[in-house]
């Protein structure tokens, strides 16, 4: 197949690899690209990129306007068959399909995780005008790059696995604002804790696995209580300037590049342990 790849940022270059990976002709589209993998062709004619592409996935600035400049382009040059996946985090279907006039139907969200070479799951999100045949059409096609794709029912601000992790730092900006812990504590209670869990059998298979013979339902019945207790003590801060300074003074020095690479190298073996 020939992937057409828009934008080659973080994201759209991790995308690259995998689809290289994969055995894919693949043409990337930026204005001043950085560095890419060896064997990818490189324009910055999106309509030139997107002729004879068999999927786009379009990795363009977070901005409506700007996507919907992108997307007019991209659906008057692209077969009418041929799916325009957003990788975008934040935008709904609906709203970037308005960009593609002459066929919305083929525009969907397919938002991946960071870096989508390595972290398998896609969220795949349909907005009001987009067709099951490009949705299946997608689905099948990460499935065949060896992506998990999940598809929403719904549109909402942060698609699905966003809006868990939101849920997780809110509180855990709270915990600093308050001085309960650092964001040395913080990482350490997940990557030590339930994050092992979570990553072989997800938060909620986690609490059935707890409530023994009685699963699921008695941990609810049982714990539900004192958890709608625990809810009402959740903090809601407010990225006043303070609290962005306390945040990013607690990260100063950090060897990114050794993080990364850490970050990375555990992803792997997970991923190598879940197949065991």
């Amino acid at each position: 197949m020939k992937i057409a790849v828009i934008g080659t940022g973080v994201i759209g270059e991790s995308w690259i690899r995998l689809f290289l990976a994969h055995g894919h002709d693949v043409v990337a589209v930026d204005p001043a690209p950085g560095p890419l993998p060896d064997g990818v062709t490189v324009t910055d004619d999106p309509a030139e990129a997107v002729a004879g592409a068999d999927f786009v996935q379009e990795n363009g600035p977070e901005r409506l306007d700007v996507k919907h400049e992108l997307l007019a382009v991209l659906d008057a040059a692209a077969r009418p068959d041929v799916v325009i996946a957003s990788s975008s985090s934040t935008l709904r279907p609906t709203d970037l399909a308005r960009g593609a006039p002459h066929h919305p139907e083929r525009v969907l969200v397919g938002h991946p995780f960071n870096p989508p070479h390595l972290v398998p799951l896609v969220e795949v999100v349909p907005g009001e005008a987009t067709s099951e045949a490009a949705v299946d059409a997608a689905m099948a096609f990460y499935a065949g790059v060896g992506r998990t794709p999940l598809r929403l029912h719904a549109e909402l601000p942060g698609h699905l696995a966003n809006r868990l992790q939101a849920a997780l730092w809110r509180e855990a900006y709270s915990l600093v604002e308050r001085g309960v812990a650092t964001v040395a504590d913080i990482d350490t209670a997940i990557t030590e804790g339930p994050g092992l869990r979570w990553a072989g059998v997800g938060p909620i298979a986690g609490q059935h696995l707890s409530g023994g013979a009685g699963g699921l339902r008695h941990v609810l019945e049982h714990l539900g209580p004192g958890t709608e207790a625990l809810w009402a003590d959740l903090g809601s801060p407010t990225m006043t300037p303070e609290l962005v300074d306390r945040l990013v003074t607690q990260v100063a020095g950090t060897d990114t590049d050794a993080l990364l690479a850490r970050r990375d190298a555990v992803i792997r073996a997970v991923l190598t342990a879940r197949e065991q």
